[in-house]
């Protein structure tokens, strides 16, 4: 049988670095098996899902390397939902309730001082029909809750009954769909919260393995109890760990922390963006990958930790500095130009090990076509006139540097940082930076005789 996965984010915001992680995990485990990767947008909330946060949501996808080959939208998908709600209805797994969340709070609060489980008494099950119609005349719309099976003939009178399944990621797990409230399946306005859309959606795609966050391992007992109440095969589940930020507290959409739209704005690379998301929290060490068929190489589910994970940017920027370290030119080249830089290999080479991030380049451009303030102590003024004059005629190459520095070791009986230093700060105000062999000839000879003249001048 052919696996099949899905990714279901709501477009309420645009996705972060947790969200990645669950994507990855799909996406991977669909290159493993040679299965198949389903988008599905979960846009049932009216009032906060928006166009360009659907839209946002697949860019994004695809700057990690993950180009859906099937989507969908729930919001295209309602009639559906009805069919199962009525469904559900005929077979008496749905039922209306009336209370208002102050009436709800209020009884959970009792039920509290009890020393009973704050869960729903299913009042709502002893309303008769005039009951109903009273409250209905009175103005109130009903929600509508799922009968969950955890009871043997009365509803009233509900027993301890455990939903098992061997989790993906975590081993064997229980849980006890008496230790839970009936879920409300249907707002009083009429539209579906997450669970019945998503097991219908998962029914009707063929969804073989749903992999997500651990906060979801409540709800797989009543989707479980759900998917055998519409008549459709249970899938696997597999519930990764979450990660968190440095104060240990997750992430959220609506926030915008750590959004992938942030994190490529900045300059950070997509490979490595996927390897912390993925290997973070795992048996496997962070380490650069050059693309998803890598990361998937060597993934299993099962080599996910049971506790949260923290993610570091610092960790994700050292991460990021080595992958950049590594990109060939042509990987970069059309980037180059985007950031207003020649595309040129032999500027890339000379400053790519000097980049955290690709947009590093464009302060080593100006590095290199100036404007630079040269920078010089007056103590070297003889020395930097010296260089002037050894300066070799062009055209110059790689070579040009070696030759130019032994001129004037000879010349000076300067060594080491005396000798290459005071040359750094002339040619580029920096006591830092990329090689100066390779520089040079990028600066060009009119522009390195400019810049020791200044220094010179002061």
């Amino acid at each position: 049988m052919s696996t099949v996965v899905r990714f279901a984010p709501s477009p309420t915001g645009y996705i972060h670095i947790g969200n990645a992680r669950t994507a990855l995990f799909n996406w991977l485990f669909a290159l493993k098996t040679g299965g198949r990767f389903i988008l599905r947008l979960d846009d049932t909330d009216r009032e906060r899902s928006t166009e360009a946060y659907a839209a946002g949501i697949v860019e994004d996808l695809a700057w990690l390397g993950i180009v859906p080959p099937a989507s969908f939208r729930q919001s295209d998908r309602l009639d559906r939902y009805e069919a199962a709600r009525d469904a559900l209805l005929a077979k008496g797994l749905i039922y209306p309730c009336y209370e208002t969340q102050e009436e709800l709070e209020y009884a959970r609060r009792r039920r509290l001082a009890r020393h009973l489980p704050p869960i729903y008494d299913r009042a709502a099950l002893k309303l008769s029909a005039d009951d109903r119609a009273r409250l209905e005349a009175e103005g109130r719309k009903p929600h509508w809750r799922f009968l969950l099976p955890n009871f043997d003939d009365d509803p009233m009178r509900p027993v301890r009954r455990e939903v098992h399944w061997d989790d993906l990621c975590r081993g064997r797990e229980t849980v006890d769909l008496a230790s839970l409230s009936d879920p409300v399946l249907i707002r009083a306005d009429g539209s579906y919260l997450y669970t019945l859309p998503s097991v219908v959606d998962d029914i009707d795609s063929a969804v073989t393995h749903i992999i997500r966050g651990g906060d979801h391992i409540t709800n797989t007992g009543v989707q479980i109890a759900l998917f055998e109440a519409l008549g459709g095969p249970v899938p696997a589940f597999g519930h990764h760990n979450l990660l968190t930020d440095a104060s240990g507290e997750g992430f959220s959409k609506r926030t915008g922390a750590m959004s992938l739209r942030r994190l490529r704005a900045d300059g950070l690379e997509p490979e490595a963006v996927a390897s912390l998301a993925v290997h973070i929290g795992t048996s496997h060490a962070v380490e650069r990958v050059g693309s998803l068929a890598d990361l998937a190489a060597d993934f299993d589910l099962a080599d996910t930790s049971r506790s949260a994970a923290r993610f570091d940017m610092a960790e994700l920027l050292a991460l990021n500095a080595r992958t950049v370290h590594a990109l060939d030119f042509g990987h970069v080249a059309s980037r180059l130009t985007a950031a207003g830089v020649a595309a040129d290999p032999a500027f890339w080479e000379a400053v790519k090990g000097n980049c955290s991030t690709l947009n590093d380049v464009a302060g080593w451009w100006r590095l290199v076509t100036g404007p630079v303030e040269p920078v010089a102590d007056a103590a070297d003024g003889k020395f930097l006139s010296l260089a002037l004059e050894l300066l070799p005629p062009a055209p110059w190459g790689r070579d040009t540097f070696k030759a130019w520095t032994t001129a004037l070791k000879e010349g000076s009986d300067r060594r080491g940082r005396a000798l290459f230093m005071p040359l750094r700060l002339a040619l580029t105000g920096l006591d830092h930076g990329p090689e100066l062999a390779p520089l040079l000839p990028l600066i060009g000879e009119a522009a390195v005789r400019q810049r020791l003249a200044a220094a010179i001048a002061g």
